[in-house]
Formats: C-alpha cells, sequence, structure tokens
C-alpha cells in the first residue's frame, strides 16, 4: 500500500478499462505455444517462448506501474486493502492446488502404476520389466522396450541440499525485513530484502546447474520415462516461481528505495512474503518426495 495519504481516499477504487489482461494473455498463449512445440522437437518453439515471455514481461510492468501510481495517488483504501489480501490468498490457493497434482502424480505412477505394471497380468507383455522407481534401484528405467535410455537418478547430495538451504535462509532474511519495517528501520528492511533477492538469484544458478549436471552427467532428460517427466515439471515449474517470486521481491525492494511503504500500509511487502514462503515450503515438500525418496 502507499505512503501517500490523500485529504479523501475512496471508499473503493473501480479501475478505468484496461488492455493489459488481453496483452497478457496473449504473451502467455506464445509462450505455452511455443514451450509446447519446443518440447515435441520444433526448434522454433523456443523462440515463441522467448518472445512470449518479454511480452508478457512487458505487460506486467506496464501494468504493476499503473497499479503503483494508482496507490501512490492515494486511491487505494481499506475495502482495496482487504480485495488485494483475499486475492493473494485465493491465488496462492490455486498454486498449492497446482502443486498438488504434480505432487499425487507423483504418487500414483509410484503407488499404483509401476506396481500394476509388473503385475502377473502384464508378465507376458513385458517379461523385463523392473516394477521399481528408480531412485530405489539402479539402472530400473522401466523401459523393457529399449525407448529410455539408460540414467541416473538425482540424489540429495549436494546441490538439491545447498538449495534447501538457501531458500531457508532467504525465508529467515525476509522475515527479518518485515519486522524491521514494521519496526520503522528502513535500512535494515532494504538491506535484508536485498540479501533475499540475492539468496533466490543463488537459488536460480545453482538449479541450473543442476540441470546441467542432469542432462550432461546423468544422461537424466525430461524424455527419461516417468522419473524424469516428474522430476522435470516439479523443479521446473518450482524454479519458474521462485524466478516470479524473484521478482516480486526484487520490485518491492525497489519501491523502498523511492520511500513507498509504511509501518502500517505495506500490502506489496506483505503479498511478496507470502509467496515467498509458499514456495519454501513446496520445496520442503520437493526435497523430501523427489530427491530423498
Amino acid at each position: 500500500m502507499s505512503s501517500t495519504t490523500q485529504a479523501k481516499t475512496p471508499y473503493y477504487f473501480v479501475p478505468s478499462p484496461s488492455r493489459h489482461p488481453a496483452m497478457a494473455a496473449l504473451g502467455l498463449f506464445f509462450v505455452f505455444f511455443g514451450a509446447a512445440q519446443w518440447i515435441n522437437g520444433a526448434d522454433w518453439g523456443k523462440y515463441s517462448l522467448a518472445f512470449g515471455m518479454v511480452w508478457f514481461l512487458g505487460v506486467l510492468y506496464q501494468w504493476f506501474s499503473e497499479s503503483v501510481g494508482e496507490s501512490e495517488g492515494g486511491q487505494y483504501g481499506g475495502k482495496i486493502d482487504l480485495s488485494f489480501r483475499w486475492s493473494m490468498s485465493w491465488f496462492i490457493f490455486s498454486e498449492v492446488m497446482f502443486f498438488g497434482a504434480f505432487f499425487s502424480a507423483l504418487w500414483w505412477v509410484r503407488a499404483h502404476s509401476v506396481p500394476e505394471l509388473g503385475s502377473l497380468d502384464n508378465a507376458l507383455l513385458w517379461p523385463d520389466f523392473k516394477a521399481v522407481w528408480p531412485s530405489l534401484a539402479a539402472g530400473a528405467t522401466a523401459s523393457p522396450a529399449g525407448i529410455v535410455e539408460p540414467f541416473t537418478t538425482m540424489g540429495p547430495f549436494w546441490l538439491p541440499t545447498i538449495n534447501t538451504a538457501l531458500l531457508l535462509s532467504s525465508g529467515v532474511t525476509i522475515t527479518i525485513a518485515h519486522h524491521a519495517l514494521i519496526g520503522g528501520n528502513r535500512g535494515k528492511t532494504l538491506a535484508f530484502m536485498w540479501l533475499t533477492v540475492l539468496l533466490g538469484l543463488t537459488f536460480l544458478s545453482v538449479q541450473g546447474y543442476e540441470y546441467y549436471h542432469a542432462y550432461h552427467e546423468l544422461n537424466l532428460k525430461l524424455t527419461s520415462g516417468v522419473y524424469g517427466s516428474t522430476f522435470f515439471m516439479l523443479t521446473g515449474f518450482h524454479g519458474f516461481h521462485v524466478f516470479i517470486g524473484m521478482l516480486m521481491l526484487l520490485f518491492i525492494t525497489l519501491r523502498l528505495q523511492k520511500g513507498h511503504f509504511t509501518a502500517e500500509r505495506h500490502f506489496g511487502f506483505e503479498g511478496a512474503a507470502w509467496y515467498w514462503h509458499f514456495v519454501d515450503v513446496v520445496w520442503l515438500g520437493l526435497y523430501v518426495l523427489v530427491y530423498w525418496l
């Protein structure tokens, strides 16, 4: 929320018609269309994905800039603050359901699909099938037809453990920054916010190296059976959420440097912190279920 006060704040602010939702949807179309084509072997898909991402981020920049201007102009009162809180809560709930679907898929494959495929009913069709999860038996690629190249699974040491420490540390630093803001210590708030952003960037760098290591040294790819697809879908989407959360924190930090937010009115800060803590919790689930089990 804004640190600027006006003589009269509207009871409820109704924005004028905007092009931004349609433009954002257009950018996301190119993102997902390009990603789908790239995954299926069309090399031009990566250019569509890159174009859509740049377009989408450009729209978000314009959209958020207008919202910041409205906030700093004193247009947002208590009802808008309540609306933002409910909106962010439902958004995070939808993200919980999103990751819940992927975690459920991982559980279903491990607990039901793989054992069923290794049952007596399928023994004649797939006599060489190994009905065990690859992380429990080296070389169990579950590919009797030979369509999956041999690969090595990704263990928890050391890159995933380092990333766990980084994200948990970032959760501590953003909490310290929040308490510093409430206490009116803007200098301490900025210092710990920049540290949180740095930890997020470091996490993404380590994950990038982890993917390089997986592809070139472990031969673990998106095409490495159901293990590879679930591994990269879960960790990849989480990495994307870390990227979005890091951008949120970056812009909140830049706003803090401009003097925005007060101890009493700072939901923009709180919303980004909520999202970052959600990202932390999801990673803990990933760390245990994907890397350890």
